[in-house]
């Protein structure tokens, strides 16, 4: 058999089918002695191996047919068994239902409930300010607002395009051109300004106010009335001076406008205003004098004017110069209900002045705002500004009429308040007990009285006391105190001395009793003063706490005397003056009266006035009395009581509602309100600290149970307190839970902590109660008289308590002494710790400027091993390079030389071949062979070489 597409000689012994399907068939088999090589194309490979695929799977069928037909079963099953999966799935999946109109068809909103982004865009452009709302009709907070957007659409459809596009709507352009990540979303357009972003409240009050600020932004200011209303308001202004008497729209008027919508943009609040003035005479007061001059108004720091020569003139410019420096001095708070840190951001900036109020932005005046920006430029005025006076004149002249209809008639129980009203300055001065055991107190209202006549100080035309005044009068005061002693009086009695000082100068005081257990020094419904009592009773007899007193505060006497200004000059510029300066902030009540329920204030008030003082660093807030009205002169004497060194303030407590819990349980549960009445003023009570987050607290339960069972319900009260939903005073508060204290009844300033070592168990507690009880306070000693013997054992035990703090107090003295002698040691190891310190200082820059060298030495070596790298890389790529080309070079010498042994032996059987053949005219009858004509002298070609070629040619098509 002949060999196709040999391998060279004799070394190739493939069979028949390779040969043919490496492209040899049948063909050329007259150059199967050639020594050609010729390699196979991949072609020609593949094809071949599925041929040989072809081969194997048909020669497989010849020999197991039953194993194919069982291959071709299974495959035409799993086809069938995936489509009718596949139609399966298509039948189950429900297309969407058609979108239906969001909006009524009589509804002033053009709904697009197709989401028809198209048809929005090409309306507004034909429009002057148009509303988009984009909704989601599943969504809540889409169909709450709903109604708040056609209600604003009802009072400005004239003016504005309301649209309403819906934007969930797979096959619309809204769901796939916008990506919102919540819903709804309201823009506006301004012409061609926009899209404003509206994030405020969804009420149809807060919607329609912030369109017509979009609509007009810029406010005109005709007259210097309008003018002070706008230096005066609590927002930040910015004004504009521009002549129109030359052009309809002069330079830089329009770039004006567009920085008052950019700041709308930036800021959803508005809280930055924007004027305009054309009077020059007008202009001038605010310093303004070219046309396109800009002026930022602040109330305490210098007002400034947009520097046109070092800042380009742009509205984004002139907005951000507006943005950093304006001066806050009032700020709205409007949570937006969800996870924010809003509220903690701004507490954690000092004390906050929290003022609730009803606000309805689309007002034309604001009395109650005006009055608390009345009291902010107060309370910021530390250097008593000539324009912040002029601006407080200005409000007070305005809200004169608004005072007066405002303020309450004097409480028909006085026998006079004349005399106080009508003084110019006064003084609360709380005098000392006049018993040791006496719980009463005698607090007298001092006035100064300048005139010269009569015992009735007079109110015509008398000036501010000072503070001299004021001093003298204390002075005289005190030197008169023991005829205040002894006044026990239901009601208040004056009465008028001379100064110390000066012949015609007469003072007036004015005193009453009050009990020191009083919960209050005006009274809630008639604002009288209180009946006064007089108890003595001792601790050692009953079980029984009296309420702590409460002294009156500056607002209480206040509202007995509002006609009387008399802090007005201690109160401007206060807070420069206290390190505890007030942040004020307003929230509308109309909208988070929920916060204020938290901090404070009641459910169900017939106004929605609140005002509290949170300070977090100190973990404590204060709340304004809510009986008291929410006035200027209610938040000044609130903020001077919270600032003054000795705060008469007392921290308002938060705690559950005690009527959830019936009184009839074995252990009581103590709340807030019930704390001073269940804890402090009956007999011995086992108190159980607990909190709901508390895992280790539920199961002391059923040991409390057992307890309360054991022991006698009017001989010990087991009760337990929430702390994590109740507040209590400092002094009653625990660091850690379940903590167990036990109150003795005659000694509840005494109370003793459970061991914390000793395991919770019902004979541990029962010891421990038995051992810190008092067996005298019981009924049953006290019915019985002590003793001599038990009087002598007492004494004995005192005089020996007494020499044991004795003792205890000469040890303390040592410790203090070796206290100080270690705080010697240690303020020396502190010097020393500071020279090491600026030692460690100095070596830390030493080592840091090293580092920086070794740093910058590093990254030239990395630079230069880089360089390096990518040039032993490219000497290794030339290698290889010159290696591929040796090897090709060895390849075809090897080639060559084959070439040249074979044509070597193919010339000696030639020239073997012409020795042993007999001489040419010897054989006539031979014929000449067939080929090109040669000419005459010349030597024949050599057959076997024209055959090799040929040979090789043959090869070479046939394995091409």
């Amino acid at each position: 058999m002949s060999e196709c597409g040999g391998r060279g000689g004799g070394n190739s012994s493939s069979s028949s089918d390779d040969a043919e399907d490496e492209g040899g068939g049948g063909g050329g088999g007259g150059s199967a002695g050639s020594g050609s090589f010729s390699p196979a194309p991949a072609g020609a490979s593949s094809a071949g191996r599925l041929r040989r695929g072809l081969r194997g799977a048909s020669l497989m069928a010849r020999r197991r047919p039953e194993l194919l037909c069982g291959a071709v079963a299974l495959g035409c099953a799993l086809l069938v068994a995936l489509k009718f999966t596949c139609s399966r799935a298509k039948d189950v999946i429900v297309p969407a239902k058609p979108p239906v109109s969001f909006f009524s068809s009589r509804s002033p909103v053009l709904d697009l409930f197709q989401g028809q982004l198209d048809y929005a865009e090409h309306v507004r452009r034909d429009s002057e300010v148009v509303l988009l709302f984009f909704y989601a009709p599943w969504c809540g907070q889409s169909i709450a607002a709903r109604s708040e957007i056609e209600q604003a659409a009802s009072q400005l459809s004239d003016q504005v395009l309301f649209v309403a596009i819906n934007c969930w709507w797979n096959q619309g352009k809204c769901r796939r051109q916008k990506h919102f990540f919540h819903f709804p979303v309201i823009h506006l357009y301004h012409r061609s300004f926009g899209p404003i972003e509206y994030k405020g409240p969804m009420s149809a009050v807060y919607i329609e106010k912030f369109v017509r600020r979009v609509m007009k932004p810029l406010l005109y200011i005709p007259s210097q009335s309008e003018l002070l209303d706008f230096l005066s308001n609590y927002e930040p202004g910015v004004l504009g001076y521009f002549e129109f008497s030359g052009s309809p729209q002069p330079p830089g008027y329009l770039t004006f406008f567009t920085s008052a919508l950019l700041s709308l943009k930036k800021d959803y609040l508005g809280t930055v205003r924007f004027g305009v003035i054309t009077n020059k005479h007008l202009a001038k007061l605010v310093s303004l004098v070219h046309s396109g001059s800009v002026y930022l108004h602040r109330h305490f720091n210098t007002s400034l004017v947009f520097p046109r020569e070092a800042v380009n003139y742009t509205a984004e410019n002139i907005h951000k110069w507006a943005l950093e420096n304006r001066e806050a001095l009032l700020r709205w708070l409007r949570p937006h209900g969800g996870k924010s840190l809003l509220l903690n951001n701004e507490l954690k900036k000092g004390p906050a002045l929290l003022v609730f109020l009803p606000f309805n932005p689309l007002a034309e005046s604001h009395p109650l705002i005006d009055e608390i920006t009345e009291v902010a430029l107060e309370y910021n005025n530390c250097h008593r500004d000539q324009v912040v006076e002029r601006l407080l004149q200005h409000l007070r002249r305005a809200d004169a009429p608004l005072f007066r209809s405002l303020a309450p008639e004097p409480p028909a129980q006085l026998p006079d308040p004349s005399p106080i009203a009508a003084s110019p300055c006064c003084n609360t001065v709380v005098l000392p007990q006049w018993r040791p055991v006496s719980r009463t107190h005698n607090v007298c209202e001092l006035c100064v009285n300048q005139t010269t006549a009569g015992l009735r100080p007079s109110s015509a035309g008398v000036p501010q006391c000072s503070f001299f005044e004021m001093a003298a009068a204390l002075d005289s005061f005190y030197l008169k105190e023991q005829t205040f002693y002894h006044v026990v009086s239901h009601s208040v009695e004056c009465s008028n001395f001379l100064s110390s000082y000066s012949p015609f100068s007469y003072y007036t005081a004015c005193c009453r009793t009050i009990n020191r257990a009083a919960t209050g020094f005006v009274d809630s419904a008639q604002g009288v003063f209180e009946t006064p009592a007089v108890a003595f009773s001792s601790l050692e007899e009953k079980c029984h706490v009296e309420t702590p007193g409460s002294l009156p505060h500056i607002e209480e006497n206040r509202y007995l005397f509002p006609e009387v200004d008399v802090s007005s000059t201690n109160f401007t510029g206060l807070s420069c003056r206290t390190n505890k300066t007030l942040n004020i902030y307003l929230l509308d009540s109309n909208l988070f009266w929920l916060y204020a329920e938290r901090l404070g204030a009641p459910s169900a008030p017939r106004v929605k006035e609140f005002a509290t003082i949170v300070d977090v660093r100190e973990e404590s807030h204060y709340v304004l009395d809510p009986k008291e009205a929410l006035r200027k002169f209610t938040l000044e004497s609130f903020i001077q009581n919270f600032s003054v060194l000795y705060s008469p303030l007392k921290r308002h407590l938060i705690g559950s509602d005690s009527a959830q819990f019936p009184p009839q349980h074995l252990i009581t549960e103590v709340t807030t309100d019930t704390f001073w009445e269940v804890v402090l003023q009956k007999q011995d009570v086992l108190l159980l600290y607990y909190a709901q987050w508390c895992g280790f607290c539920p199961s002391l339960n059923h040991v409390f149970i057992q307890l309360a069972r054991l022991l006698p319900a009017d001989a010990l009260t087991v009760a337990r307190i929430d702390v994590s939903q109740n507040d209590l005073p400092w002094e009653f508060m625990v660091d850690r839970l379940p903590t167990i204290l036990f109150f003795p009844c005659s000694r509840k300033d005494r109370s003793v902590k459970y061991p914390e070592d000793l395991p919770i168990t019902l004979p541990n507690l029962l010891r421990f109660i038995l051992h810190h009880s008092d067996p005298a306070s019981s009924p049953r000693s006290r019915a019985e008289p002590p003793a001599k013997e038990c009087v002598q054992s007492e004494a004995v035990f005192q005089q020996g308590h007494i020499s044991h703090l004795e003792r205890e107090i000469r040890k303390l003295r040592a410790e203090i002494g070796a206290l100080q002698r270690a705080q010697g040691q240690v303020e020396a190891q502190l010097s020393s710790a500071r020279r090491d310190g600026h030692r460690l200082l100095r070596q830390k820059q030493s080592l840091e400027a090293r580092h920086g060298l070794l740093r910058l030495h590093s990254e030239q070596l990395r630079a230069l091993a880089e360089r390096k790298a990518r040039e032993l890389e490219e000497l290794a790529r030339r290698l290889q390079e010159l290696a591929d080309a040796s090897q090709d070079l060895l390849t075809e010498n090897a080639w060559l030389k084959i070439l040249v042994a074979t044509m070597g032996r193919k010339l000696e059987g030639r020239d073997g071949a012409d020795e042993l053949a007999p001489p040419r005219e010897a054989r006539p009858d031979r014929p000449e062979p067939s080929g090109p004509p040669r000419l005459p002298g010349s030597a024949p070609p050599p057959p076997n070489v024209s055959s090799a070629p040929a040979s090789e040619r043959s090869d070479e098509n046939r394995t091409g």
